[in-house]
């Protein structure tokens, strides 16, 4: 399925401007009809992929809890 740059940068959650950046670096596959470029939306499936794993380890990194500190001392 092929989509616009502004419903790609809203798929992706990237700023519009980021995604002209990518495609004129040539990081982004895009068709030209002529009047506007229209992105093929299976190319990302891997970076979404890539993106929801990496949130989770962030999740699991912030829920795990705090270690108690061995060097610190009570001295009531």
């Amino acid at each position: 399925m092929y989509i616009t740059i502004e419903e790609t940068a809203a798929y992706l959650d990237i700023e519009p401007a980021k995604i002209k950046s990518l495609i004129n670096q040539g990081r982004i596959r895009v068709v030209h009809d002529g009047d506007q470029y229209l992105i093929n939306r299976d190319q990302f499936n891997n970076y979404l992929e890539e993106m929801e794993t990496y949130r989770e380890m962030i999740q699991a990194y912030f829920s795990e809890p705090i270690p108690e500190d061995i060097d610190v001392k009570d001295e009531d």
